[in-house]
């Protein structure tokens, strides 16, 4: 949906800056504001990972600490537990099969599983540089890793959880599904789906134990290139290419480090707002390397600025003609676009049309309509669980245990 001046998202207890203008071109050249307030922002288990020079003064800080709690006694553990200062945020970790923080594990053993199931595609290596970033109740921990994309050029930050599952020996030799999960607003420097305060991954855990959901591992790259422009996920010319980024070096460093689907099944996008819109247009743009998408409160057409000039490689990236182009290829494979909308936010009537004139052939669709739901990511969590997850988990292949 298009961001006017007049009909604004809500992102809770605060006003974010206006997403446009009242008057817009064709195509809706609109800038992006600043990211989500309120219940959209990360809290402070959302917070950056801690700088590795700061770890150098840990030592002394544990002494200071070691003294409170011999003067304070116990009471003091709480008031410290508030400031996070025992908190392993920063510290290096693994994603190996030993657990959030082994060592040995499955990274660089690429190939074949050893199980003869052609569809498991074992980590292939090098294994990425993981540091805590946010540790769950369950004790999983979600990672943060920089990663310089080989074939978009773009270097950015991208938080990783993976399911408790994902860790049991009865899984060692089996593939997960993965779900790129990505923000709106500016999506940059941090991905606010990796704060534990949206519970998108602790709902996906709860949701995998009662048959709603396959146990994804949540990827959560930046959107941007930085926090003045927005990219549309595209490689628009002269600028960063982030529609290599998001298609091919995310998904490159997933297969690096982690047990994956080899076939486009098993992966999948989500997002809100304008990641929603990177994540609608990916897929319909790479029908051959992801199955799905869960596109919530979208926008449905290319609308940066930096498009100006450019309107043949605009039309290319914009969801429609991809739409168009998928429904006329012959034998193109099935996509499962899976759209939600708060009652509490513009672009119903829009969205509904689309799905009316795209939703047939290949391109399968469904609406959650989310009862008292605004343009925020915590209303469409709440809709992911009212339907949205066990729709998506029908075509999504999830682990299968060894016998």
């Amino acid at each position: 949906m298009q961001h006017h001046a007049g009909q604004q998202p809500s992102y809770g207890s605060a006003e974010p800056p206006p997403y446009g203008s009242a008057q817009q071109p064709s195509y809706g050249y609109v800038q992006h504001g600043p990211g989500p307030e309120g219940p959209d922002r990360p809290d402070r288990s959302g917070r950056r990972s801690r700088p590795r020079r700061a770890r150098a003064g840990r030592r002394k800080r544990f002494l200071w600490i070691g003294a409170a709690v011999a003067v304070l006694g116990l009471a003091s553990v709480p008031v410290l537990n508030a400031f996070d200062v025992f908190s392993d945020n920063g510290d290096p970790m693994s994603f190996d099969r030993t657990g959030p923080g082994g060592g040995s594990g499955d990274a660089g053993k690429g190939g074949s599983s050893g199980t003869g199931d052609p569809r498991v595609r074992m980590p292939t290596g090098p294994r990425a540089d993981f540091t805590t970033a946010n540790t769950l109740d369950d004790g999983t921990k979600i990672g943060v890793t920089t990663l310089h994309g080989k074939k978009s050029g773009f270097t950015g930050r991208v938080w990783v959880w993976a399911p408790k599952e994902y860790y049991e020996e009865k899984y060692a030799k089996s593939a997960f599904p993965v779900l790129i999960a990505l923000p709106g607003g500016p999506g940059y420097p941090v991905n606010y789906w990796m704060g534990t305060d949206l519970k998108l991954q602790s709902s996906i855990s709860e949701w995998s134990k009662s048959g709603k959901s396959k146990p994804f591992i949540v990827v959560m790259p930046v959107l941007n290139a930085d926090n003045k422009n927005y990219y549309d996920g595209s490689d628009i010319p002269g600028q960063p290419k982030m529609g290599t980024w998001m298609s091919d070096d995310v998904p490159d460093l997933v297969k690096a480090n982690f047990r994956t689907f080899a076939s486009r099944d098993g992966w999948a996008f989500m997002g809100s707002s304008s990641g929603a819109f990177v994540g609608l247009k990916q897929v319909l743009q790479h029908p051959d390397r992801f199955k799905a998408v869960i596109a919530s409160g979208p926008d449905l057409r290319p609308d940066s600025p930096l498009w100006r000039g450019h309107e043949k490689e605009m039309r290319a990236n914009d969801p429609e003609q991809l739409a168009k182009s998928l429904i006329a290829r012959p034998g193109a494979p099935d996509v499962h676009l899976a759209f939600q909308i708060g009652t509490k936010e513009g672009g119903r009537a829009k969205l509904e049309s689309f799905m009316k004139k795209y939703g047939k052939g290949p391109i399968k669709t469904r609406l959650q309509v989310i009862e008292g739901g605004g343009h925020n990511a915590r209303g469409y969590v709440r809709g992911m669980d009212d339907g949205t997850m066990q729709w998506i988990s029908k075509v999504i292949p999830g682990p299968t245990p060894a016998p």
